[in-house]
């Protein structure tokens, strides 16, 4: 049988007012519509619901039956169609993403914010980890996507280019290149750097961009807050992203533009292939492609 909402709306009116004429006034209906309606109910149902006479509607047996039934069932399938109205009206859902920690701490919050204003019952859960980690949850399904580095082609991915930045030398106001306006790789090289685990992306295109030459290195860190407070408690200097200038903002430091051999990072969206995007996940994505590449150019002033 096809036992529809409208059905059951139709059988509650009938069952509580006892008179077609009302009940179909009721569920705004005409009375013949109507009573094709319970009629069809019935047929389907293989059994009367109603006794009719001229004066008076009541219920079978099998209709009060169907009456504790449908008391039971109404109120779960409409609730169920209001939750899924709110997902598809994005008043309801929940997305849920890996970044890596420059795009999480400098980025991302400003476009959650943003996004929740316009979507506040929607969820936004985020995995700071490193590219790689990125990778494996979009792989073993945690997360709906990742912002991640570029990471090589694969069968099982898309990757999708939503941005791209460069890198930056950070330094003391001190350090003697911290008034030039740019500097080339050739003018950094001599100085000894902190770097990062060998499982961070912005190690890996830095290491990439000189190869075969090396990086000297004063120390290792793995987050760029503790590479800040060691550059500003005066341990040293490094190279960070775009992506990363906000936490070194924090620390008062200088910023100079660097030209690296490979001077560009590409910022990624990964998403398995075989994914449907949630209507929640959709609503980000689109946001994302409007607003990450503007807002990383926007960092880039962030210590001019």
């Amino acid at each position: 049988m096809n036992l529809s909402l409208r059905h059951m709306k139709a059988f509650t009116a009938l069952a509580a007012l006892r008179s077609f004429t009302r009940a179909a006034e009721h569920c705004c209906l005409t009375q013949s519509a109507f009573s094709a309606l319970i009629s069809n109910l019935e047929s389907d149902l293989g059994v009367k619901l109603f006794s009719r006479s001229t004066r008076n509607v009541e219920l079978t047996a099998e209709g009060e039956a169907f009456q504790n039934i449908v008391a039971h069932l109404l109120p779960e399938t409409e609730r169920a169609l209001a939750e899924m109205r709110d997902h598809v009206e994005r008043r309801k859902g929940r997305v849920a993403l890996a970044a890596l920690p420059s795009i999480s701490s400098g980025i991302l919050p400003g476009l959650i914010a943003r996004f929740s204003a316009d979507y506040p019952g929607i969820s936004v859960q985020v995995q700071d980890v490193a590219s790689t980690v990125c990778i494996d949850m979009v792989r073993n399904r945690q997360v709906d996507f990742a912002l991640c580095a570029a990471v090589y082609p694969s069968t099982d991915l898309d990757i999708e280019v939503l941005a791209r930045d460069t890198f930056h030398f950070i330094c003391p106001a001190s350090h003697p290149l911290a008034s030039r306006r740019r500097l080339s790789v050739q003018d950094v090289l001599d100085y000894p750097i902190i770097g990062f685990e060998s499982n961070s992306s912005i190690r890996q295109h830095l290491d990439a961009a000189i190869y075969p030459r090396q990086w000297l290195r004063s120390h290792q860190v793995n987050s760029l807050s503790t590479a800040a407070g060691f550059i500003a408690a005066g341990l040293g200097v490094t190279i960070a992203p775009t992506l990363a200038l906000f936490q070194f903002r924090l620390a008062g430091l200088k910023a100079v533009p660097l030209t690296l051999p490979i001077n560009e990072r590409d910022i990624c969206l990964a998403r398995r292939r075989d994914a449907t995007d949630s209507l929640a996940a959709q609503a980000f994505l689109a946001l994302l492609r409007e607003h990450l590449q503007p807002s990383v150019q926007a960092l880039a002033h962030t210590l001019d």
